[in-house]
């Protein structure tokens, strides 16, 4: 969000981000001629892409109109060769940093309650952050006029109380969906899919190879000093104490995790009374070790 905050609040510059499947390129460009605010869609091979739209906030409302009646267009044309009777609400995704979902939702639930009553929209605020970031996911279905109202709404909240601190953007990666490694391979999920991912599975087939891999590029049989018998190495580092929980994780399931994947042996001291940070001991051969730096690194 911008840091111009006028009286009144609904001349600002704002930026509501939202996400969504597929490609809309042609749609994308009717939208911002007509609504007059920027419209921005994340490259990649993700099937989510992130919208952002930014403008005074009658321009996002018009993008957000837009939007919806898209929305239920491509409901009713989908329902007129199914036998579906019931229609299916609209439902738009819209991705808040953290530090304003505690405003959205208000003391016990009063805010999203009164917004929930206020607008006839259905409002959901995710109880996890997205991965690697500091967002959340609120969805929002109803019919699009109660999507608009509801948009609305959540706009003045945001106008009302900015994000504290920095914000890490959530951005869709095929790599943050869980992995699941099978014959050799490693795969990531996306909705109903499993995608064999290439640079896990390399990941993944070097941590395999219990003989330590061969440094690339050094290829001859019998490489001098490099028999299978390669003593096991040990490697420390510090890990700020608030960062250690997101690599412990849930009873200990981050770091068994990583050490299952990088097949080397990991050791977390206890924390040290006047010690902001942990000593982490990382033991085996050097390419396990360099496996669970890089996944400690990624977490």
């Amino acid at each position: 969000m911008d840091g111009k905050v006028s009286e009144g609040g609904l001349n600002v510059t704002l930026t509501i981000r939202l996400l969504m499947h597929g490609k809309k390129g042609e749609t994308v460009k009717k939208m911002r001629e007509e609504s007059g605010a920027r419209i921005n869609i994340s490259e990649g091979t993700c099937p989510e892409r992130i919208v952002t739209i930014t403008g005074p906030t009658d321009a996002i409302f018009k993008a957000f109109s837009m939007i919806a009646l898209k929305f239920e267009e491509d409901i009713n044309a989908s329902m007129t060769n199914s036998s579906v009777t019931s229609k299916p609400p609209v439902t738009l995704r819209l991705v808040v940093p953290a530090s304003q979902c505690g405003s959205l939702i208000g003391k016990g639930g009063s805010k999203i309650k009164e917004i929930r009553e206020s607008t006839g929209a259905q409002v959901q605020v995710a109880g996890d952050m997205l991965p690697n970031s500091t967002e959340r996911a609120v969805t929002i279905s109803g019919t699009p006029d109660a999507i608009i109202q509801c948009v609305k709404q959540i706009c003045v909240v945001m106008l009302e109380s900015p994000p504290k601190g920095a914000t890490i953007p959530y951005r869709p990666k095929p790599a943050s969906a869980p992995i699941i490694f099978a014959g050799g391979q490693a795969f990531t999920i996306q909705g109903q899919y499993a995608i064999p991912h290439p640079d896990l599975t390399k990941l993944h087939q070097l941590a395999m190879q219990h003989p330590p891999f061969t440094p690339l590029g050094q290829t001859t049989p019998g490489f001098p000093g490099l028999d299978a018998t390669t003593p096991t190495s040990s490697h420390e580092l510090t890990i700020p104490n608030d960062l250690i929980g997101c690599i412990i994780g849930r009873q200990g399931s981050k770091i068994n995790e990583i050490r299952q994947m990088s097949g080397a042996q990991i050791k977390i001291a206890n924390a040290t009374e006047g010690s902001a940070e942990r000593q982490v001991t990382i033991t085996g051969s050097p390419a396990n070790i360099s496996l669970a730096q890089y996944l400690i690194n990624a977490r």
